[in-house]
């Protein structure tokens, strides 16, 4: 087989319509955990310069939300069954973090993304041309996601004690809910 032609499906093979559930399934429960996250900030730094950085980066990611919200029925794709842990996980990230100061909130923040970065990056490559309206909402998402990173940079995230073992964490928990909500 040259290059150019698509292999034949293997046995596991996702079909093109699961490929696609999984996609949606997983970018809900991703924007819908980076909302919990932001709450948990704002729960404790609302009311700080800090406080106002978070709010627009949190209404860019209600916004996505809002876009898998309607996707997913239009699709007919269930959303995770994850979604109980996601909402008590992701709003304890938060604050957790915007606890430990702004800095470490930014920190929180630049983890998230660069991991988001990653995903989306490979599912817009997955998705090739056969779904170019979805890759087109998940490569201007990813814009917003690299923004926001950039963003937690320029406000002294790396400047965080202990930040790359933080990050490092938060990662690796990133990528968890990342498979698992793409399959439960």
């Amino acid at each position: 087989m040259s290059d150019t032609t698509q292999r034949p499906p293997l046995p596991g093979d996702l079909s093109p319509e699961e490929k696609v559930a999984r996609i949606l399934r997983v970018n809900h429960a991703g924007e819908y955990g980076a909302v919990r996250i932001y709450a948990g900030q704002l729960a404790v730094l609302g009311n700080t310069p800090t406080g106002e950085v978070i709010r627009r980066m949190a209404e860019q990611e209600r916004r996505h939300l809002e876009t898998f919200d309607r996707l997913l029925p239009e699709r007919r794709v269930r959303p995770t069954a994850l979604a109980p842990l996601w909402h008590a996980a992701g709003f304890a990230l938060g604050a957790a973090t915007a606890l430990l100061g702004e800095r470490a909130a930014m920190a929180c923040t630049v983890a998230v993304e660069e991991v988001i970065d990653e995903h989306y990056a490979a599912q817009a490559a997955s998705l090739g041309e056969t779904e170019p309206e979805l890759k087109q909402v998940i490569e201007e998402f990813r814009q917003d996601e690299l923004a926001h990173r950039d963003e937690g940079l320029a406000h002294g995230a790396t400047q965080t004690p202990g930040y790359e073992p933080l990050t490092a964490a938060i990662k690796a928990a990133s990528r968890l809910a990342i498979w698992l909500s793409t399959r439960v």
